[in-house]
This record gives structure tokens, C-alpha cells and sequence, in this order.
């Protein structure tokens, strides 16, 4: 009998999450639980690579943590964990920072887009996180890695360190992960500007619908939301032009688990006064439970720090075997 597959994905803890975090990541992390062995971890080592204030940055794992649970995320049948309580993470990130190549790292175009033009200014973490990125990976042998288009360079780079590392040392030590692009909702956009990214820092809250949004709110940003003048198609092609438009079908569809050809089969020849109102149903409905149970984990440190704990001994116990292969085969 094979073994299932090892699936492994982290998210940094930056605060209340959105409607574009549950269904661009967290939706499709629930879904796996169901698929293999996963590992979900709150990336708060790569939090650091930039400034934080220590209180907040405390706050915001926790109110991450209580969020994917909510969202469906079972510490039961996944190991939830903080990657600062696992320190085979960093360990494995210096082993590791032998074989990555500064050439490797200077094509990362990721640190492009973050540094901007204060290139000098950015931190060392800033420029290597991905390897320690490759490290939260190998660590587990994982074998799946759900990524987004702009994180596939970096999984790249990880099967790039894993295999250089394997021929240098003449070990079959790191496993080499597949990644797992994308899905029909990987790119939730805003809700005044259906060309830009749902973002927690765009400066208007009406842009994104939070988690902790009540269904007054919710509703009420659905209906605020920029749509266009046009009744609805029948097919999704004529969509092309019509971003927010788009945008509003594809959260429907997400929401709903239907494609977007069938909500327009639903809506075709409709205005938005009448789908609006249908969206805003099915939103308020489904993030109902989800606001209910992350109230009462937010109300309970202390059992989100136990659930934590928990998980990182596990993580803790599975990193161990590979850590210390890694420090062996390196003679150390």
C-alpha cells in the first residue's frame, strides 16, 4: 500500500485575514486533510524578515491560528503548528545555505518586488528567505506543495537546493516536491477594483470582506461593491473586459463550488440588482460559522497556544530524522 502523499503549506501571520485568504488558501488546505498527511504551519519566522512590533506580532499569531481553525482547519487531522517552536526550521535553513547559489537567489523575483528600489536597505531575510522557505519543505520530505503562481519560482528553487544537495553529498536524502497551482479562486480581487489583488493593505476596508465582518457588513460591502452597467452573459468568455464583474461571478462560484459557467447559466441576462443580493446571501451563510467559531477561539488564548504546542511536537518529532540525516551527511 503507498504512502499518501505529505502536503505541506505556511501562511505569514499578518493580522485578520479576508475573503481572498479563506478562498484562495485556507478552502483548499481544508480540502486536503483529506488527501494526505499535512503539515500547516503560521510562518512567524518569515514574519521577522521585516519590522514588527513583538505585541502585535503575538496577536496576530494567535488571531491567525484561531482563523484557520475556524475556517476548517482540524488540529486533529492535521499538524498545526508555529514555525518558531519547530527549530529544525532554521537549522536546516543554515545547512542549506551551502548549497543555495546567490545566482539562484538573484533571479528570485519576489525580493525585486518587496525591496522595490531600497535594495540595500532590505534585510539579509528579506533576500534568502526562500531558502528557508526550501528548508520548511524538505524538512517534512513533503511531496505536494500548494503555491500560487508568484510562489512557484520558489518551490522551483527548493527542488533546485534539494537535488543539489542530494548529488553534492551523495545522499537520496531530500525528497524533490511537486507543487499544486492554483485553483479557479487562487486570485480573490477587490471589491472596488476588480484589476488589484483583495489585500489586507489596501487602505479601504470596503475593498475586502474580513473574516471578522459581521453579515450587516458583509452584505453591505456586496452592495457597495464597483460592478459595471451590463447585464450578466451566458458565457464566461464575454466576461473578458468586465473585471469586477469577473471578479464577483468567480467569488460566487468559489463560495458555491460551481464553476462560473454555471452561475451565469443562473444569472444570464440579470443585472447585478438582482445578483448582489444572491451573493451577499450565500457570503453572509458562509462565513456565518465560520465568525462564530473564530469569536470563541479568540476568546480562549489559551487553549489556541495548547493546540499550537501540541502541533509543534509532532512537527518537532517528523523534522528530527531528516535534520539530523542532513547534519550527517555534511560531516558535521
Amino acid at each position: 500500500m503507498s504512502k499518501p502523499p505529505v502536503i505541506i503549506s505556511g501562511i505569514q501571520p499578518t493580522g485578520n485575514l479576508h475573503l481572498g485568504n479563506y478562498l484562495g488558501a485556507i478552502k483548499r488546505w481544508v480540502r486536503m486533510q483529506d488527501e494526505g498527511d499535512c503539515f500547516f504551519f503560521l510562518a512567524d519566522l518569515h514574519a521577522v524578515t521585516v519590522y514588527n512590533d513583538p505585541a502585535e506580532l503575538r496577536a496576530n499569531i494567535r488571531a491567525m491560528a484561531a482563523a484557520l481553525i475556524a475556517a476548517g482547519v482540524d488540529p486533529a487531522r492535521a499538524t498545526l503548528f508555529r514555525q518558531a517552536q519547530v527549530p529544525a526550521h532554521a537549522e536546516l535553513c543554515w545547512l542549506l545555505n551551502g548549497t543555495a547559489r546567490i545566482g539562484w537567489l538573484n533571479r528570485m523575483t519576489q525580493f525585486k518586488e518587496k525591496s522595490g528600489k531600497n535594495r540595500e536597505g532590505a534585510s539579509i531575510g528579506l533576500y534568502a528567505y526562500p531558502v528557508l522557505q526550501a528548508a520548511d519543505v524538505l524538512l517534512y520530505q513533503a511531496t505536494r506543495v500548494p503555491v500560487g503562481e508568484d510562489q512557484k519560482q520558489h518551490l522551483e528553487l527548493a527542488r533546485d537546493i534539494a537535488a543539489k544537495f542530494n548529488t553534492d553529498y551523495g545522499v537520496a536524502l531530500f525528497a524533490l516536491p511537486e507543487p499544486i497551482i492554483g485553483g479557479p479562486a487562487a486570485r480573490v480581487m477587490s471589491l472596488r477594483d476588480g484589476q488589484a489583488k483583495m489585500s489586507k493593505s489596501d487602505p479601504s476596508d470596503q475593498s475586502r470582506i474580513n473574516l471578522t465582518d459581521d453579515a450587516d457588513a458583509v452584505a453591505a460591502k456586496i452592495r457597495k461593491a464597483k460592478t459595471d452597467p451590463e447585464p450578466l452573459p451566458d458565457d464566461p468568455a464575454l466576461l473578458d473586459g468586465r473585471p469586477e464583474a469577473r471578479n464577483l461571478i468567480g467569488i460566487y462560484a468559489a463560495l458555491a463550488d460551481e464553476t462560473p459557467a454555471a452561475v451565469l447559466a443562473k444569472f444570464a441576462g440579470q443585472g447585478f440588482g438582482t445578483f448582489k443580493p444572491a451573493l451577499a446571501e450565500l457570503t453572509v451563510e458562509t462565513l456565518r460559522p465560520i465568525k462564530d467559531m473564530l469569536d470563541r477561539l479568540a476568546a480562549d488564548p489559551g487553549e489556541l497556544d495548547r493546540l499550537l504546542g501540541l502541533g509543534a511536537e509532532r512537527a518537532r518529532e517528523v523534522a528530527a530524522p531528516t535534520l539530523a540525516k542532513a547534519y550527517e551527511a555534511l560531516g558535521l
